[in-house]
């Protein structure tokens, strides 16, 4: 996870999400997941949050290639019908990771976290707290990292592996990987690797 930047709304967001979201509400003002049935107008905003945040999934920092993705409420709208229609409660999120999180709160927000909260262990290619963070944020960061599964994924692991082996391999370069894993590239630079790694990363037979 690397800090995000809320991006502006988009033009028409008001109108198609906001406005249509508050008339269901004034008629339902506490809908259960049921009710939203049909009242997903959240995702007439999708395209524009997969382009206004670079196609990365907010949690893994993975792209997303091939799909808008999922729009994520970071607080569940069952829990908070008047965010349920909000640009600002939304991440982008792979589809599997918006599964695992469900209706959780006091998760990390990608959007209130630091540079070094979330760190990339090497070569294992696991994510865990950064060293000397207050007891309360280390125990919210594990917590986050086991809610998103992040490590708990076998597919999340191993795609951070093989990203790290085609670097160094060669096969890509560090400038797609700060395009599409900037998470990976952040923890590269933030740890001093850009011309070592491969002195610490040995590929597991």
């Amino acid at each position: 996870m690397i800090p995000l930047q809320l991006m502006p709304e988009p033009q028409n967001f008001d109108l198609n999400v906001r406005q249509k979201g508050a008339l269901f509400l004034n008629k339902v003002p506490n809908p259960n997941y049921k009710d939203f049935v049909g009242k997903d107008y959240w995702r007439k905003a999708a395209k524009e949050l997969y382009s206004s945040y670079r196609s990365i999934c907010a949690y893994s920092c993975i792209y997303l290639p091939t799909s808008p993705g999922v729009v994520d409420h970071f607080l569940p709208k069952t829990k908070y019908p008047q965010l349920a229609y909000e640009w600002s409660n939304y991440r982008l999120c792979l589809d599997r990771l918006n599964q695992y999180k469900g209706n959780i709160e006091n998760i990390c927000d990608p959007f209130t976290i630091e540079i070094g909260w979330f760190v990339l262990d090497l070569p294992s290619c696991l994510i865990k707290p950064g060293e000397g963070l207050p007891q309360e944020l280390h125990d919210k960061i594990l917590y986050t990292i086991d809610v998103l599964k992040l490590n708990k994924d076998d597919g999340l692991v191993q795609n951070r592996c093989d990203i790290i082996m085609y670097l160094i391999e060669g096969d890509i370069n560090m400038n797609f990987v700060e395009e599409k894993y900037p998470f990976i590239a952040q923890e590269i630079k933030r740890q001093g690797l850009v011309n070592n790694l491969s002195d610490i990363f040995k590929r597991m037979d």
